[in-house]
């Protein structure tokens, strides 16, 4: 049975498929086959008068003889007189009794009366497209026949003006006797063909087979190859042990080829094909043929923003992470370094067979200059550098490419107070510092600005500052614990709150604010501690009794030691621990020693 519900697919009306395939010939109605009569419409036979130019005048019995133009026997061989022909009676005037007559359409209704006689709905013909119309094709099986597009092929051709020329064959869907027209269909054969083949190849086909098919459709992921009643999918994964961009890099459609049954789902008529897999994986004794530590060349295929991909050989690529590019360069992409093409010498760091991943490095092709660090730069050399990065800290120095050491805020000055590295330093400064240590094993170096000078706390400040000298300074900041008075720039001491008056003071701030000049007197100079105790009061006694030394007791006969506890005082400046400590009181600490004026 043939389903008519195809027929529906046409994008041609009944009348446009009339006048394509049966033209205007007159219907079965009007045709009169083998009529003696003179009817309209009727095959006649007569016997060749005469070739006139481009007329054949042929005597048909009738009263006048009847005109055939000469061009409708161009598919046989030119009439003679005398000839019998058979030709269709077309029409007839009365006035000057002219009779027209077609062989062409004569023997257009002798082929369609052959078809009728031999085929019927649902049988295989074989024709020979003729050309392409509205909505399809023209196959001349004797008569023309309308194949159309939809049932051109199981998927729809991109264009059917391939098919021109071609002969095919095609199953008859519909005969309009009536109207004198076929309609055919190439789809639904194959598709029963298709069907049987399908049924078979199930029943036949096993895992590890080999094949043969036609590829007959490319996607990004790979291509379909009709094994003969089913498509397989061929993976691109399953194309080359090789990398390979695109399908159409490797096959093109209607490529024969071979290819191994890697699966078979026969419930859902799935069946995963390969190709690759006719030959030995690459990988098989590739721990062998490239040992840890080996150096290899190889090419850049791809680079990514973690790394570069490097073919060895066909079908085995290893990955150079972007951290084994460079010992000391900062690479901010692999492109920086490399390219895709580049031939490049690598090392090869580990291999995973199972995962069938290589990794390598480009950087262990050469010297690690961190291995010369320790030989190098040993302590107190003196080194020279740019600021590369400032932190809360420190800043880091770059004394060479890709080697940074760190500044420590705390060993940029002996005796500034310095709340950031962007006091003293900045960004591409080029600066002179010594090495106080390196650790090779961390990659780390520590460099000293406020070393490249004497401690000033060692010989100068002592010098300067000694016990009961009176000097002035200017209020910095006030504590719940005291007062900050800077002596000089860069050197501060501490003004306990039991030494800002005679009377107790329960606050700073009802006796001195920030910015007041004051006279003190040094009370202690702690080189170990880098502070400078202070005291208003004994300055105060002083004045009263005429700039006398003070004695080792006061006014009430207590020895001084003991109303100013030196296991307590802790005045002074810095940032290497608390400025007092009452009644076991861990008081802020200060903050960290700044840098000398050499690196401003």
């Amino acid at each position: 049975m043939v389903d008519r519900n195809l027929i529906n697919e046409y994008d041609v009306t009944e009348e446009e498929l009339a006048a394509l395939v049966g033209l205007d010939s007159p219907s079965m109605d009007q045709l009169q086959l083998g009529s003696p009569s003179f009817d309209i419409g009727s095959i006649v036979t007569g016997r060749v008068i005469e070739v006139d130019g481009d007329r054949v005048i042929v005597d048909i019995g009738f009263k006048a003889e009847g005109l055939v133009p000469l061009n409708e026997w161009e598919d046989e061989e030119p009439p003679k007189p005398g000839d019998e022909v058979e030709v269709l009676l077309e029409d007839m005037e009365d006035e000057t009794s002219e009779v027209r007559l077609s062989r062409r359409k004569a023997l257009r209704m002798r082929a369609w009366e052959n078809v009728i006689a031999k085929h019927h709905e649902g049988d295989v013909v074989e024709g020979i497209v003729n050309r392409k119309i509205k909505g399809g094709l023209l196959v001349d099986i004797g008569v023309n026949v309308f194949l159309p597009a939809s049932q051109v092929d199981i998927r729809r051709p991109p264009d059917i003006q391939d098919f021109v020329g071609q002969m095919v064959k095609c199953m008859i869907l519909k005969i309009d006797e009536s109207r004198r027209n076929i309609v055919v269909s190439r789809r639904k054969l194959i598709e029963m063909t298709r069907e049987d083949q399908k049924k078979r190849l199930l029943s036949e086909i096993e895992i590890n087979q080999v094949r043969t098919g036609t590829v007959k459709n490319i996607a990004d992921f790979g291509a379909f190859v009709d094994l003969g009643g089913i498509d397989g999918l061929l993976h691109i994964t399953d194309m080359s042990w090789g990398r390979i961009n695109h399908p159409s890099d490797m096959l093109k459609i209607d490529d024969q080829i071979e290819v191994i049954v890697l699966n078979v789902d026969k419930e859902r008529e799935k069946i995963a094909l390969g190709l690759k897999q006719k030959s030995a994986s690459p990988w098989e004794g590739v721990a062998e043929k490239y040992p840890v530590s080996t150096k290899v060349i190889g090419e850049v295929v791809n680079v990514m923003s973690y790394g570069a991909f490097v073919k060895l050989e066909e079908g085995i690529e290893g990955l150079v992470h972007i951290s084994e590019m460079s010992w000391t360069k900062r690479i901010n992409h692999p492109s920086e370094l490399v390219s895709p093409g580049d031939k490049i010498e690598v090392v090869v760091l580990g291999i995973n067979r199972d995962k069938q991943e290589i990794s390598l490095g480009m950087k262990q092709t050469q010297l690690n200059p961190w291995d010369q660090v320790a030989q190098k730069y040993p302590p107190t050399t003196m080194v020279e550098g740019v600021v590369r990065n400032l932190t809360n800290y420190g800043a880091f120095i770059e004394i060479e490419e890709g080697i940074d050491g760190l500044l420590h805020i705390s060993d940029m000055s002996w005796t500034r107070k310095i709340g950031h590295p962007n006091e003293v330093l900045e960004k591409g400064q080029k600066v002179s510092c010594q090495v106080l240590h390196v650790d090779q094993d961390r990659k780390r170096i520590a460099l000293g600005l406020k070393q490249m000078r004497q401690d000033p706390w060692e010989t100068d400040i002592p010098n300067r500052y000694e016990p009961g000298d009176t000097v002035k300074g200017k209020v910095t900041k006030l504590t719940n614990f005291g007062v900050f008075v800077e002596l000089e720039p860069g050197l501060e001491g501490l003004l306990h709150i039991s030494e800002l008056a005679d009377h107790k003071v329960e606050s700073p701030e009802e006796v001195v604010k920030v910015g007041d000049e004051i006279e003190v007197r040094v009370l202690r100079v702690d080189r170990a501690e880098r502070k400078i105790g202070l005291s208003r009061k004994k300055a105060g006694w002083n004045e009263e009794e005429g700039g006398e030394e003070p004695t080792s007791e006061d006014e009430s006969g207590t020895p001084r030691e003991a109303k100013s506890d030196q296991s307590q005082l802790k005045g002074g400046l810095g940032g290497r621990g608390p400025l007092f400590s009452l009644g076991g009181d861990t008081p802020p600490a200060a903050d960290q020693d700044p840098a000398p004026e050499a690196a401003e």
